[in-house]
């Protein structure tokens, strides 16, 4: 970014700042640009969102509010409209509209969104608004039955996915972000069809990829948490999770012997499986993209050694301790 007053290209400042959101007190690395010769310092739209971003995810963490994938993900399991979810749930014609879009739902509003989330529960909400028509509120109710139909069959894999990923709402240890186990999935098939990496390599991968994604707007992607071992940042319960998605055919992994009693494991693609962009935004999908071009001549013991640079390791491998995603603001790499 160039200033306004000279034209040259300015320096950016990293600080830790209080800010306040609703009366709440939080530290946030505030980003801004800075010119030299005024000591001026600005923000752009994007170093303005993240600054804010870091502030709410706090204040919702803090009060167990809802983010708006979340809000969103709710109200499409029931084939809903916005406007008729803020209808069931007493909101302003707008108001769930507008928690989708990111504004903070006040904490009673909160509670009400985390409840439709049970269909159980979302199926005594349909009953207690009277202003509904007959037929909506039957159509509704088959919509809950099914979704509990459904429940009751995919038990496990829910299960699975606790294992995998533990109960952890969003955090700074998760990215701000729930735990998603398709995306995540969907990561490790790109880096897969794009680099055919050896698993070592591939995990450092979606390191970087969580958390550029995290370093530009204070969320991450897949949500997964990264703990610091000898080898550099892994996915937490990374050798369960990738030896499930090649039981299922999400990829291939490929097992080479060496001469000192080593195993190596390179994952190639399944010819009955593809990437599925459609469940990446365009941010997500210009930082997979770039993280792979990044390291595409990268050998695995090089990308060892780059992330062995990182704080995100250096002050966490000693315990083998999990990664607050804050380090993303001081990646050397990237």
């Amino acid at each position: 970014m160039k200033s306004p007053f000279t034209g040259k290209e300015m320096s950016i400042v990293k600080e830790w700042r209080t800010m306040s959101f609703r009366k709440e007190k939080f530290k946030v690395l505030f980003h801004t640009y800075i010119c030299q010769d005024t000591n001026e310092q600005f923000e752009d739209d994007a170093f303005a969102q993240l600054n804010y971003n870091q502030l709410v995810n706090q204040y919702r963490v803090k009060y167990s509010i809802p983010f708006p994938e979340q809000i969103i993900s709710i109200r499409q399991k029931y084939n809903l409209s916005a406007a008729k979810m803020s209808e069931i749930l007493g909101f302003g014609t707008n108001g769930y509209r507008q928690y989708e879009g990111g504004e903070v739902p006040n904490q009673s509003n909160a509670k009400l969104i985390q409840l439709a989330e049970d269909p159980n529960e979302f199926k005594k909400l349909v009953s207690y608004c009277t202003v509904l028509e007959h037929k909506f509120v039957e159509k509704t109710n088959r919509t809950v039955e099914n979704l509990l139909e459904h429940k009751k069959k995919h038990k496990f894999e829910r299960q699975l996915e606790n294992y995998f990923f533990g109960t952890c709402l969003a955090n700074s240890l998760t990215g701000f972000k729930t735990p998603d186990f398709n995306k995540f999935s969907e990561m490790v098939i790109f880096f897969t069809e794009k680099l055919e990496p050896w698993k070592t390599k591939l995990n450092k991968l979606l390191f970087y990829a969580d958390f550029m994604m995290y370093k530009q707007l204070g969320f991450s992607i897949s949500g997964v948490q990264y703990r610091a071992i000898p080898m550099g940042p892994v996915p937490n319960n990374f050798n369960s999770i990738f030896e499930y998605l090649a039981n299922k055919d999400e990829v291939d992994v490929y097992y080479t012997y060496f001469a000192d009693g080593g195993v190596g494991e390179q994952f190639k693609p399944n010819s009955n499986k593809t990437f599925n962009k459609e469940l990446f935004n365009e941010t997500e999908l210009q930082i997979l993209d770039w993280v792979a071009e990044k390291f595409k001549n990268t050998s695995t013991n090089e990308i060892i050694e780059i992330s062995h640079q990182e704080n995100a390791w250096i002050e966490n491998a000693e315990e083998n301790k999990l990664i607050d995603y804050n380090y993303s603001f001081d990646l050397k790499a990237l």
